[in-house]
């Protein structure tokens, strides 16, 4: 299984935000969901990954080639789509199809245009008077009618409807079904990453707090459900963004924690969702504790 994306102690810095060694590996042919609150780095890996900044310290790789060694070739192994619209707004369909024909060789006007016919992308208006999903639509449609390796979203769901959420989703899983593509995928709708990511990595304010394969990190943990009066100080010491309301608890606990547990408590496996809510409570309440 041959690695696509290598980052290798990745940092970069500004004056109020500090991504800091940020290292990961990314096989061919999966998908990774790259998760974390509002302001946590994302986007910043993003714009590292696709070139757009540079690191401070750190590498990063695609299919061997560094964006330092060879930034044409790297930059087109990589399609990219966001939450905003990256295209003019006085630009139609025709003006882009002819760029991005210009542009790329790989790119394929018939199956661009196969796209536009599915979305119900309107031809001749202009994309300022395009939809929010029209607008996430035409840049999928861009990238999946060229070649490219890694696919590289943000946030790139968001404004699309449940069908065609769900239409783009088994794109991705197409995408890469051959064993050559992969694609990292930031999203705040961890529902998605429920259905297609193969890996979790989960970054907050800037610093790792958890990396695996999304089955794994599922079954590292229990979901803890019971009385307050019930948490005896040894299972409080191991809880995970314990919270706690006039009806009871409910905290994460490591699975190989498991002994602490006794009758008066119920438990089931969480989602990447509630993984992710009790870190951050944790982190919150307990400065560094992961």
């Amino acid at each position: 299984m041959g690695e696509l994306l290598e980052v290798k102690n990745v940092s970069k810095s500004y004056k109020t935000f500090a991504l800091k060694d940020i290292s990961f590996t990314l096989p061919k042919g999966y998908i990774m969901g790259y998760v974390g609150p509002n302001g946590s780095g994302k986007t910043t890996t993003l714009n590292l990954i696709t070139g757009i900044q540079k690191c401070s310290d750190g590498e990063i790789t695609i299919d061997g080639i560094t964006c330092g060694e060879d930034m044409a070739a790297y930059r087109d192994c990589i399609g990219y789509v966001g939450d905003e619209s990256y295209f003019p707004d006085n630009f139609t369909i025709r003006h882009i199809r002819r760029i991005l024909k210009r542009f790329y060789a790989t790119f394929s006007t018939e199956k661009f245009d196969g796209f536009v016919r599915e979305w119900n992308l309107p031809e001749k208006k202009q994309i300022k008077d395009f939809s929010r999903g029209m607008k996430v639509m035409l840049m999928f449609a861009s990238v999946f009618s060229r070649e490219t390796r890694l696919l590289v979203l943000d946030e790139a769901t968001n404004g699309l409807d449940p069908m065609m959420r769900v239409n783009i989703l088994k794109l991705l899983q197409e995408y890469v079904m051959d064993g050559e593509h992969s694609v990292i995928f930031s999203t705040h709708i961890l529902s998605d990453l429920e259905q297609i990511a193969d890996y979790i990595y989960f970054i907050h304010e800037g610093r790792t707090v958890l990396y695996d394969t999304k089955d794994e990190l599922i079954e590292s943990f229990l979901l803890v459900k019971g009385d307050r009066a019930d948490i005896t100080p040894a299972l409080r010491d191991e809880l995970i963004g314990l919270e706690e309301n006039a009806y009871g608890f409910e905290a994460l606990l490591p699975a190989d924690k498991a002994e602490l547990l006794g009758s008066a408590y119920s438990f089931e496996k969480p989602n990447i969702d509630q993984i992710v809510v009790h870190y951050i409570l944790n982190r919150g309440r307990q400065g560094e504790k992961v």
